[in-house]
């Protein structure tokens, strides 16, 4: 279930026949909380399948809220270490400072690297352009609060503000503590050094293929309309435009010397080889066809129906409904199934992109999934 949590649709009979359709096993881990009940459905409870994440590095969520608690609970902490005439109850408080000091470090490094597998995740598989972008920014702002929340742990550690503590608390435990924490901060800011560049860099690229598909769809529409070279003057840039993969492949002929293929055996013995190879043997006839072509020159006229999209295109603009429900619904004057309906929606697309409003949103249809158009 852990594997297809991100799958919607795990039924319980699904979850029977993993456990050998054994339901009191699966009514035990019902009632236990393991599992919860949604209809015919499945889901992991959030407490184990958050705790799955962690342990096996695969969470998505960043929650800098931890590094937040861990350092409010060393403050506390050592406000009543100071405070704390008892040694024994002084040591049990220096023992809660370390053990949050060690949780902050592992908690930094896991929540810098469950970010840049974020980063990366979003950039190569949201096929959303604007939720891509929305994700990154918003992932830059997780980046700008983990880097200032190391900068307030390192403050905590190296600053005068706590000195006193570490000065009269120290012990050789506690100061191993520190120098791993250390170490681990410094990894943790180069590391968000390096996630800043690639933010930078994948908000860059989104940008210029957003630039690109757009000058993409225009000179579509102009090669659609055949206004190409009359609107654009690609024709003259493409007449200046010297570049290599513009020329054609050169081909260079290997030319053998008549001596050295009169005196070398070798050569000679290549060249057999070669004849050998390729020697077709007798050669066929050729059979002559017929003079009397009458029969191949008789008329067949063939009446193919054709769907005049200039029509449904101005029948779609005067109305409000999106493109793909309003050709369901679109009288062409002959039966369509839902394949043509689809291939007719992509010409439209690609035909009249311009007058049209493409939304972000997506909608599915007998597993097809469009993209919701409206009238500009």
């Amino acid at each position: 279930m852990f594997e297809k949590r991100k799958v919607l649709s795990y039924k319980y009979d699904d979850a029977l026949e993993v456990l050998d359709y054994n339901e009191d096993k699966l009514r035990l881990l019902l009632e236990f909380a393991v599992l919860r009940e949604n209809g015919a459905y499945l889901e992991l409870d959030d407490q184990f399948l958050q705790f799955f994440e962690q342990i096996l590095e695969v969470n998505e969520e960043i929650n800098v809220s931890y590094i937040t608690e861990n350092l409010q609970t060393i403050k506390q902490n050592i406000i009543y270490y100071l405070k704390e005439n008892s040694e024994s109850r002084k040591y049990n408080y220096l023992r809660q400072v370390k053990s949050a000091l060690r949780k902050t470090g592992i908690i930094a490094i896991r929540n810098v690297v469950d970010l840049k597998r974020n980063i990366d995740n979003t950039f190569k598989n949201e096929p959303n352009y604007k939720i891509k972008k929305a994700k990154l920014e918003h992932l830059d702002i997780k980046r700008n609060d983990i880097a200032t929340l190391v900068t307030l742990t390192d403050n905590l550690v190296a600053g005068d503000e706590e000195q006193t503590f570490f000065k009269t608390a120290s012990d050789e435990e506690l100061q191993r503590i520190i120098n791993a924490l250390r170490g681990q901060l410094n990894f943790c800011r180069h590391n968000l050094i390096d996630i800043q560049k690639q933010i930078i860099e994948f908000l860059n690229r989104l940008k210029y293929q957003s630039g690109l598909l757009e000058k993409i769809r225009q000179l579509k529409y102009l090669k659609d309309q055949f206004e190409l070279k009359s609107k654009t003057n690609i024709v003259k840039l493409l007449l200046t435009d010297h570049a290599l993969v513009y020329e054609p492949n050169p081909a260079y002929s290997l030319k053998l010397s008549l001596d050295q293929l009169q005196s070398d055996d070798e050569a000679l013995d290549a060249i057999k080889k070669v004849v050998s190879r390729n020697k077709t043997g007798n050669r066929s006839v050729i059979q002559l066809s017929d003079n009397n072509l009458s029969d191949y020159l008789q008329l067949d006229i063939e009446e193919v129906e054709q769907i005049n999209l200039e029509a449904v295109k101005n029948s779609f603009l005067a109305g409000s409904n999106n493109l793909f429900d309003f050709l369901q619904t679109y009288d062409f004057g002959k039966p369509v199934s839902f394949e043509e309906c689809l291939t007719i929606y992509c010409q439209l697309i690609s035909q009249y992109d311009l007058q049209f409003r493409l939304t972000g949103d997506y909608q599915t249809r007998q597993n097809t999934e469009y993209l919701l158009i409206y009238p500009l």
